[in-house]
């Protein structure tokens, strides 16, 4: 590479629980740089999370940050063109990563659910990925079930 790597920006943690994985999330939630939008969204479904899960003992952000958990990929599979043959290579995922996919994944799914408004899916996929079903869970599985069947290609690794 020529240039040098940007900084890294320091992202500020949320209003109600400081933490900074929340404001990320928020950020990933985000249309048109309408952020209260999105915290409201994001807080009004860990509200409705909670409603949900009554009888269980962790709070709504502990729920959101297992779900969270409950999604993130380890590995995933990269194309890697050799000889004239395109491979499918396994390789491991860096851990800033495998936090933005688990969120997108999430926030993804959630858009692509029937319901009325944005946060109640939101909550209803925090609740199956918590629960370890749902779409963001599946898709997670699938891009693992990917490297293991691609396993024999790990030596192609860059």
């Amino acid at each position: 590479m020529r240039k040098a790597k940007p900084k890294k920006r320091i992202i500020l943690p949320d209003p109600v629980f400081g933490e900074v994985a929340v404001t990320k999330f928020v950020n990933h939630l985000m249309y048109d740089g309408k952020k209260n939008t999105s915290f409201e969204i994001f807080y009004e479904s860990l509200d409705k999370v909670k409603a949900k899960l009554p009888n269980e003992e962790m709070s709504a952000l502990e729920i959101w940050k297992k779900a969270l958990d409950n999604v993130t990929p380890q590995v995933e599979v990269k194309s890697r063109r050799i000889g004239g043959a395109t491979f499918q290579v396994p390789t491991e995922i860096r851990p800033d990563r495998k936090e933005s996919i688990s969120m997108k994944n999430l926030i993804g799914y959630a858009r692509k659910r029937g319901g009325k408004s944005m946060s109640d899916k939101l909550s209803a996929e925090i609740v199956d990925a918590f629960n370890s079903t749902g779409g963001a869970f599946k898709r997670k599985e699938d891009m693992h079930r990917m490297a293991e069947a691609n396993r024999a290609f790990a030596h192609f690794r860059f």
